[in-house]
């Protein structure tokens, strides 16, 4: 079978952990060939892999040529390179695909009401437009697919309510060999911000600046832990910078830089910046309780990172991070910094439920598996392709053209 796997859209991110798991796996697969269509600066990356290919187009960065790129050119690549299935990467789909098309469909942006909520009351005009563009075009995307897929039941069923279109749930994986594997030290700048932290508190948040991570909960929560734990530190680990120049997409980080120093907790927020995927293990460790205060997700791989890494989860009450996590976390209301500061402290005064929660995070790390839903997603893609050469069977029979596949 030969898998023409487009991913043009990944940029950071899910995006790109999927594909640096994903390609792994294909490649070692015997009965599958890849077609990788990737922007320019991550080809080298995927180049050198057995079994997959790198195509050379050049990808415009504003979405909108890409978008027109790929339902004009992306046809002809995909009959050009010999491909059997499309697997569309990047929540939409080509109208008119020349073969089977699978969409993964993974933004929970373009269904979300607090997202859009969210955008008004910031005054981002331009981004609610946006948004509501692409919410439209992901949407007109699952009825184009021939299977649509999502990283989770609860986005699936959302996906399914939006489009009155089935969705095939499918949980992204997790592979502790390509997660642990580097040991190359972090920079000393990171590694001097982790260690001066040793004797207090030390929370995480992995994640660049953008609004439905939900930053602004969790500053707010900072001054009333820092309180309740006084006279012991505390210490707010962040994997960015709120710099907007220093964070992918258009959100803009200079309202939570200045809740920073409205609130006084400049001492309590470390900014480590962005940290090379295949490191991040590393500030894992470093830390005692990880915490997300997202209101928006639809799989969240810092969670599955988290638990592998053994550390117990505080995390805002969403039906993706109940599935994800089940018991290995504890939950608060999305937008409470009280109940954010309570469920911490909860973990931190009782080793009983620290120790319950690391336990139960290990064990349910376990079920997540790169290889399991590669598996599936070939599975997949088979059935396609054989409901599509059973269909020009039939209709060679009765003497319709018949669909190039």
């Amino acid at each position: 079978m030969h898998i023409f796997l487009n991913a043009a859209a990944a940029d950071s991110a899910s995006g790109l952990t999927y594909l640096r798991n994903v390609l792994p796996q294909l490649s070692a697969s015997e009965i599958v060939e890849t077609t990788l269509l990737v922007k320019a600066r991550f080809r080298d990356e995927f180049a050198n892999m057995p079994h997959v290919s790198v195509s050379t187009e050049e990808i415009s960065n504003h979405p909108a040529r890409r978008f027109l790129f790929e339902q004009m050119a992306l046809p002809t690549l995909i009959l050009r390179a010999g491909s059997d299935i499309l697997i569309s990467a990047g929540n939409f789909g080509l109208r008119t695909s020349p073969v089977p098309q699978i969409l993964l469909s993974g933004n929970s942006l373009y269904t979300s009401h607090d997202f859009s909520r969210d955008l008004r009351s910031r005054g981002e005009g331009r981004l609610w437009m946006d948004n509501q563009l692409k919410s439209y075009l992901a949407l007109r995307s699952i009825r184009w697919a021939d299977c649509t897929v999502a990283p989770s039941r609860a986005f699936a069923g959302e996906l399914e309510r939006r489009s009155q279109k089935p969705v095939t749930a499918l949980h992204h994986g997790f592979d502790p060999q390509i997660f642990f594997a580097d040991s190359q030290p972090l920079s000393s700048e990171v590694q001097q911000k982790l260690e001066a932290a040793r004797s207090g508190l030390r929370l995480l948040f992995v994640s660049h600046y953008n609004y439905y991570r939900n930053f602004e909960t969790l500053l707010r929560a900072i001054p009333l832990l820092r309180d309740r734990l006084r006279p012991q530190k505390l210490r707010v680990f962040l994997t960015c910078a709120l710099r907007s120049e220093e964070n992918p997409g258009l959100h803009r980080a200079e309202a939570a830089a200045e809740m920073v120093k409205r609130l006084g907790i400049s001492e309590e927020v470390v900014e480590l910046g962005s940290i090379p995927y295949r490191q991040v293990h590393q500030v894992y460790k470093h830390c005692d309780i990880y915490v997300s205060p997202a209101y928006a997700e639809s799989f969240a791989h810092p969670l599955v990172e988290a638990m592998a890494s053994g550390l117990p989860i505080v995390a805002s009450e969403v039906p993706v991070h109940r599935e994800i996590c089940d018991t290995a976390a504890i939950y608060f209301e999305r937008f409470s910094a009280e109940g954010l500061s309570d469920r911490v402290l909860q973990i931190h005064q009782s080793p009983e439920l620290r120790s319950q929660l690391v336990s139960s995070g290990l064990a349910r790390a376990e079920q997540f598996s790169w290889r399991e839903h590669v598996r599936q997603l070939i599975s997949i893609a088979s059935r396609l392709l054989q409901e599509a050469q059973q269909g020009c069977s039939v209709a060679s029979v009765k003497g319709m053209p018949l669909r190039s596949i």
